[in-house]
């Protein structure tokens, strides 16, 4: 069976309407003070003084059904953390707290113990404060075992530093930081394709090119790239920043170019993580796979191909290989 977002109960054509209708209604509830709100990796608010905050919200999707499957909760607090401030620092924003919601029908410490515990360590890695939030039990809403997550991250930028791609234009290279896998996307299909129905996968499956089972590949946390941004934006060098998450490359990508311009991306200039090759052997086109993963690419910056060494260079510094994965057309 050939298998789609749309197929797995996810519509990208009602999400994209959706927000155009957010966009629509929030429009007459901002004041001049909001630099850019729906629609950007981060809402930018005005405060005075040259400054501005940052400010995003997110979650972690259907990934928590494979952390119930599995047992393995730990990581989902860095998965959240990562889904906020990954977004977050694109505008050169640093972070500065971090708040959660947890939902469940009944509280256990048991899960949401090692979930703050992930939460409490992605935000001291990334020198966020973690300032406060609110568990929520709800039963009736909530079958017992079942729960949600969001995040929320604001971070402080100068505005006449804020990286908003302004400064893009064509020929512009665009330089990748790999993922750790999956991150936190599309697991809805993930599910359908490879653990529902007929010929589903044991957790336990090894996976090829990993050597250890399906379930820890799977639940492999979101990659925190805080420090590689800064560290970038703090060069001067880098035009745009984008986090690679729900849409793929070159969706994400587009929202931190121009709306005249759009990445034109060379798909064989990096080496896939084998998760990715089995999504595809089960059923899911390439197309497919474009639209909805990061494909092994979870952050990406634009420079000017005469900056492209020095920003490689520091990044290099940090442990971090970038890859000239494309440029701007």
């Amino acid at each position: 069976m050939a298998w789609t977002y749309e197929k797995a109960g996810v519509s990208l054509e009602r999400s994209d309407a959706w927000i155009g209708l957010v966009k629509k209604i929030a429009s007459g509830a901002s004041s001049s003070r909001v630099i850019s709100g729906v629609g950007g990796f981060s809402g930018l608010y005005r405060i005075g003084g040259g400054k501005a905050l940052a400010a995003c919200t997110d979650g972690v999707g259907t990934k928590l059904d494979v952390a119930r499957l599995t047992g393995r909760y730990r990581g989902l607090g860095q998965d959240l953390v990562a889904m906020n401030v990954n977004d977050l620092v694109t505008c050169g924003a640093k972070p500065l707290f971090f708040l959660d919601y947890i939902a469940c029908g009944q509280l256990d410490a048991a899960i949401f113990g090692p979930v703050m515990e992930g939460i409490a360590e992605a935000c001291s890695s990334c020198r966020c404060d973690l300032l406060g939030g609110e568990t929520a039990e709800m039963p009736g809403i909530y079958d017992r075992g079942m729960f949600d997550l969001a995040g929320f991250a604001v971070g402080i930028v100068e505005e006449d530093k804020i990286i908003d791609g302004r400064d893009i234009s064509k020929e512009d290279l665009l330089l990748g930081l790999p993922s750790s896998g999956l991150h936190s996307n599309g697991f809805s299909l993930v599910r359908k394709c490879l653990l529902d129905g007929r010929g589903a996968l044991a957790l336990d499956h090894n996976t090829a090119g990993y050597g250890k089972p399906l379930s820890e590949v799977l639940m492999e946390p979101t990659r925190l790239y805080v420090t590689q941004a800064l560290k970038a934006a703090a060069s001067g060098a880098i035009g745009g920043m984008a986090h690679i998450t729900g849409g793929g490359l070159e969706e994400n990508i587009a929202r931190m170019l121009p709306a005249t311009l759009e990445p034109s991306i060379d798909y064989a200039s990096w080496e896939r993580p084998p998760i990715f090759d089995l999504i595809k052997e089960r059923g899911v086109d390439e197309v497919e796979m474009r639209r909805i993963f990061n494909l092994g690419i979870g952050f990406v910056m634009a420079v000017k191909p005469r900056d492209e060494q020095r920003v490689t260079s520091l990044l290099a510094a940090l442990g971090e290989k970038a890859i000239v994965l494309g440029q701007v057309s």
